[in-house]
């Protein structure tokens, strides 16, 4: 038993995994374009985080583009029959390594391909649908068209489980009108809480939540409650607020991502620290 079995477990479409996962995103280069500045570095990231326990992966295409699925095919392929490789489309990236919305047939289909192509797969396990209608953050409007793009690919036999990312609740219900939605992946940490409805009812609902910036992203969080949590428990601040994630609701997947194989095992081990009720409640409050 390792310390990601303290966190438990949720279900991922049909396939029940552990709720502290990878996220591939920082194996590319600089600004997620490009190949990584040590490559064997990355693989070694990988090989270490399954070698631990970690059975589900999140990743894209677009992510490079291309980089980070080849170097994962590299370093896992032929892939643990228990692990869960989670992808992403709706965007592409320009040649100036912008981010750029890309909702057409065409494209989402293509962008399956190069996902299938790149892993190694013959079929993707979870297709994240990433709305990007609003630079700054999900927005409202529709999302019939592209998701009933991708409920069609499903049909075809290349897409197992279909989730959404970026959305808003009323564009999450409107989905599950088109198809079934295995997961929302949404930006979310314990000092930007904007989805704390959505995570309950999704809870209700089986359906998982995975907060992408869990520890701030490009931001990094910085409290002085989670440096005093932390200081309590003799862990970091960034592994008290993973910590404090998983506790906040059982239906929370989380993807930290990495270079870094010493922060690859920091990340992990959150999953056995113990908070208590008096810290969660500190902690509660950092958003206010």
């Amino acid at each position: 038993m390792t310390s990601l079995d303290d966190a438990g477990t949720f279900l991922l479409g049909d396939r029940r995994v552990k709720r502290i996962g990878y996220g591939a995103m920082q194996l590319a280069g600089p600004g997620v374009f490009g190949p990584p500045r040590d490559r064997a570095a990355a693989l070694a990231v990988l090989r270490e985080a399954v070698e631990a326990g970690v059975d589900h992966i999140d990743t894209s295409d677009f992510y490079g583009p291309h980089v980070t699925n080849q170097i994962i095919r590299e370093a896992l392929h032929p892939y643990p029959r228990d692990l869960t490789i989670v992808t992403k489309i709706g965007a592409q990236r320009g040649d100036d390594a912008s981010w750029q919305p890309d909702f057409s047939a065409q494209a989402l289909t293509r962008a399956v391909h190069d996902n299938l192509r790149n892993l190694g797969l013959d079929v993707l396990d979870v297709v994240n649908l990433r709305i990007m209608l609003d630079a700054h953050g999900p927005a409202e409007g529709s999302i019939a068209e592209p998701l009933t793009v991708l409920a069609g690919l499903q049909r075809q036999g290349l897409v197992r489980h279909i989730g959404l990312s970026n959305v808003t609740a009323t564009q999450v219900a409107e989905a599950r009108g088109i198809a079934t939605i295995v997961c929302v992946q949404n930006m979310y940490n314990i000092a930007h809480r904007g989805d704390d409805a959505l995570i309950d009812q999704l809870a209700g609902d089986g359906i998982a939540y995975v907060p992408f910036f869990p520890l701030g992203g490009f931001s990094p969080l910085q409290s002085s409650v989670l440096s005093d949590v932390a200081g309590q428990l003799g862990a970091t601040p960034m592994q008290v607020a993973l910590a404090w994630l998983l506790r906040r609701s059982p239906n929370i997947l989380l993807i930290p991502g990495t270079a870094s194989v010493a922060h690859l095992r920091e990340n992990l081990a959150a999953a056995a620290l113990d908070l208590s009720d008096d810290m969660r409640a500190a902690l509660d409050r950092v958003a206010g």
